[in-house]
């Protein structure tokens, strides 16, 4: 069985048990100040155990995707090393709220895992609650009773509180558990240490796979038990653990569940898989972690430096740090693996299919911007870990400068220091974070010049909002920074027009001209630090001279309508959907925008049409631009104001306001939304939990996008000469083609009889069989429809098939069903056959075909298959 299979007959047994299955909750978890992700299957039936809301289902079974990384669940450091232990993993539940308890449990673990699953009964044990007599608490007789029914007391094991006591937290719902542990060992090794001495003895081959937790008791503040009310039922068996059972592995990551994952790895990487070596950890480092990442962006976790975004990516960077260190991929491989992730996981969790793109692009922008700093960072390692061979250990300092300086987390530091036999100095480490906390890091691979200044520094006035060229600019101060090989000049001004990069407004480009006529490309315009800095392609030849400053015009206008269309949207999208809405974040260049919004599900197309057309008639009502600066914030507030996701203000702000739209601002706008032209949203999809994103345009871009699809109507018009009723001509093909389908459909069926009853005819006795071939060229529909009609007319019958269509062959073997009830089986002997032709296949016991790419081999595949059918 597949892990898609073993999950999903999982989930069909219990709901043959009469229980409702649910989705997976997100592992990201929003509304518990307790977690960070959820790291049982419990944990979105919290609530219900708690009494804190009603219970909807009183038996319930699911595949919960779970995340253990940090708290006292961090399995982190043993991912990769070992044959067990993940950061993201899936885990088989299945709960009763106030409805059955032990016995119906334990009889129905081993009913699925014995009569479905079919796993050796000889290899599996059941651990019990001993007791306590601290708490009072008696050994757990009927879990033990009930195992009775099914395993010898020899293999029922007494387990202490430790292993076999659950509990929520210091306080609430808990209980004595039942673990069912199975010996994956030899039978060599079984003889010579029986299994019984292996439990609960962290012995890789003799693992825990299923634990049953029975909720009776409540853990009251003074630390006494008292029994709850109703009794739970809660159960969790890793699917990967299973797997690795079903499957016969020696290892979870030789199931299928990651062997695709490490497969696509070596592929990618053109590095082999080595089980043993460096590589191999690697690899499987990485197939882990591409899931926990993955899951936990889809379920709306962004990589970030605090909380739970850091967890996100520390594990991505230490992929990244694995991938690079011993697959010497200097390049985003993360990114790429999420196809085959989806792959494999996206129909079980549509979540990740329907994030794909947004999971991706997050990974991607990680990857390379961790990648800039890591050869920096690695090379400066080797070199402390060379300077401190005495003394074995890695200063605080040193890792501080790693951490701040090249992005390093502490864990990955830690992890480089302990591969080389060395410590780090957390103390000094920690006190060095402490000083220097606020001081901005520089998370980039550059190379920056210093600073060499030309006049006096004074903060540069922007004159963007009222002009678009400014004359008798200096040059305050420039340096030289080098990146990717690539050397470009960094430029402050007393003055300048050019936007610089901020609230999510792309920056200025354009020139600047000096007297004598010399001209310097100015590429971009950022803020570092809140200094506004021009990106040239040159230092000036005489930098102390003045010059005229003029930004690209043209594209300045295209910013500009983008960006006052992302306030237009964002007050159409409140008027349309409600106040809820508020704006999360927004990237506006000159070609378009993206707007990210909090709102809770998809917008349908009416919706969203109603959405465009409303920012639509705000441009055409051509509404002036009143524009407020250095305005009190209070007083903006109490105008209504916005204030946007993210954005910090100061004392006084800017207000940007067109009718009864008004925000908080600091961005260019038009003078009257008449300026933007016209509108076009271009997509709507989720960014994460709970925030959407609208992708659009506007002016010249807008318009393009119309005309392309009037050319395109135009075109698709041309090919139904030009009619006036184009969708009724589009219906009728269709219809056309259907009842086109359905006559050749016709035309096969009555071919296929023809065909067969011709091949009847000249059927020949081989070794006792009733053996009907054919060989030539035929359409696989007309083959495969002769087949079955001679499975259903014949006995004692072979049907062997050697033909090609369009060049190329394909095998057809086909036995009646009274051979295959005495052994045969096509889907296995037509693959020696299919060798030949350069090909391979499959099928059924009693039908197979295979398709290749040798011509020149079907005729021995011929032979070969009528050889194999008739021994």
């Amino acid at each position: 069985m597949t892990s898609n299979q073993i999950r999903e007959c999982f989930l069909e047994f219990f709901r043959s048990k009469n229980h409702t299955i649910v989705p997976s909750a997100p592992m990201v978890v929003k509304d518990d100040p307790t977690l960070m992700f959820t790291n049982a299957g419990m944990n979105q039936f919290k609530d219900w155990f708690l009494g804190n809301s009603q219970v909807k289902y009183h038996r319930v079974a699911d595949s919960q995707k779970c995340l253990r990384v940090s708290g006292k669940h961090n399995d982190l450091e043993e991912v990769g090393h070992d044959t067990y232990h993940h950061t993201m993993f899936e885990m088989l539940g299945n709960w009763s709220f106030g409805d059955y308890f032990k016995t119906e449990a334990i009889d129905w673990a081993w009913e699925l895992l014995t009569e479905v699953y079919k796993l050796d009964k000889d290899r599996l044990y059941a651990t019990v609650f001993e007791g306590s007599e601290q708490d009072g608490v008696a050994m757990d007789q009927e879990a033990k009773d009930a195992w009775l029914k099914h395993l010898p007391a020899e293999r029922i094991i007494l387990g202490n509180k430790k292993d076999n006591f659950w509990e929520m937290g210091e306080t609430g719902p808990c209980g004595p558990c039942s673990e069912i542990h199975i010996d994956l060992r030899s039978d060599e090794e079984r003889a010579q240490v029986p299994g019984v001495e292996l439990v609960n003895k962290s012995h890789h081959l003799v693992i825990e796979i299923w634990n049953l937790v029975f909720m009776q008791y409540n853990r009251k503040a003074n630390g006494s038990l008292e029994p709850l009310p109703q009794k739970h039922v809660d159960t969790g068996m890793g699917l990967e653990r299973l797997c690795m059972a079903l499957q016969a592995k020696k290892s979870n990551y030789d199931t299928d569940v990651f062997q695709n994952m490490i497969a696509e790895i070596s592929h990618l990487t053109g590095v082999e898989y080595n089980a043993d070596g460096n590589t191999g950890v690697a690899m499987r480092v990485i197939a882990d972690h591409i899931r926990a990442i993955s899951f936990s962006i889809a379920d709306g976790q962004l990589p970030s430096n605090v909380k739970a975004g850091y967890v996100i990516r520390r594990i991505l960077r230490r992929a990244v740090r694995y991938a690079y260190t011993f697959l010497k991929m200097d390049q985003p491989l993360l990114c790429r693996l999420v196809p085959t992730l989806v792959a494999q996981m996206g129909d079980a969790f549509p979540e990740l299919k329907q994030q794909q793109g947004i999971v991706e692009k997050v990974i991607k922008e990680e990857e390379e911007a961790f990648l800039r700093t890591l050869d920096k960072g690695i090379k400066l390692m080797d070199n402390i870990i060379k300077n401190n061979a005495e003394s074995k250990m890695v200063s605080g300092k040193d890792a501080f400068v790693l951490y701040d300086t090249f992005g390093f987390p502490i864990d990955l530091t830690e992890l480089i220091a302990k591969e080389h036999g060395y410590t780090v100095d957390l103390n000094e480490f920690e006190a060095e974070l402490q000083q220097q906390k606020n001081r901005s890091r520089n998370a980039t691979a550059v190379e920056e010049g210093d600073w060499v200044e030309v006049h006096p520094y004074s903060a540069t006035e922007f004159t963007g909002y009222d002009s678009t060229r400014e004359e008798n600019v200096k040059l305050l101060k420039y340096r030289k920074v080098k990146a990717k090989n690539k050397e470009s000049v960094q430029l402050v001004f007393d003055k300048s027009p050019f936007y610089a990069e901020s609230g999510g407004q792309t920056g200025d480009s354009g020139h600047i001209v000096f007297p004598g006529g010399e001209k310097i490309e100015i590429v971009n315009t950022i803020k570092e630090n809140g200094l506004p800095v021009h990106i040239a392609t040159a230092v000036p030849s005489d930098p102390a001279a003045t010059f005229t400053a003029e930004i690209d015009t043209a594209r300045r206008q295209s910013i500009t309508n983008n960006h006052t269309a992302t306030h237009l949207l964002h007050k159409a999208l409140r008027e349309t959907l409600g106040t809820h809405i508020e704006q999360k974040g927004s990237s506006v260049t000159a070609t378009g925008f993206r707007f990210d919004f909090s709102h809770f599900e998809k917008i349908d197309a009416a919706t969203l049409r109603n959405v465009e057309k409303l920012v639509n008639r705000y441009i055409r009502e051509n509404r002036p631009r009143t524009e407020f600066r250095n305005l009190p914030i209070d007083e903006a507030k109490a105008k209504g104001a916005m204030a946007l996701f993210g954005e910090k203000y100061g004392d006084t702000v800017r207000v940007i306001q067109y009718g009864d739209s008004i925000e908080l601002c600091g961005g260019t706008h038009v003078e009257a939304t008449g300026n933007i032209g016209i509108f076009k949203i271009l997509s709507e999809g989720a960014v994460a939990a709970g925030i959407r994103r609208i992708e659009a345009t506007t002016g010249e871009n807008a318009e393009n996008l119309l005309y392309a699809a009037e050319d395109m109507i135009l075109q698709i018009k041309s090919f139904f000469n030009n009619t006036p009723n184009l969708t009724g001509s589009i219906k009728k093909l269709i219809t056309d083609n259907d009842a086109l389908k359905k006559n050749a459909e016709e035309f096969m069926k009555e071919r296929a009889i023809t065909l067969k009853d011709t091949l009847l005819k000249s059927a020949k006795d081989i070794n006792g069989y009733n053996v009907i071939a054919v060989k030539g060229i035929f359409l696989p529909e007309v083959i495969k429809n002769v087949a079955n009609l001679l499975k259903q007319e014949c006995n004692n019958t072979v049907f062997i098939a050697a033909t090609s269509h369009e060049e190329k062959p394909s095998l057809t073997l086909m036995y009646t069903d009274d051979l295959t009830a005495k052994g045969s089986n096509a889907g296995k002997d037509i693959r020696e056959a299919a060798k030949l032709i350069n090909g391979g296949g499959g099928g059924q016991p009693f039908l197979a075909t295979a398709g290749g790419k040798n011509m020149d081999g079907l005729n021995a595949a011929f032979d070969k298959l009528i050889e194999t059918a008739t021994k």
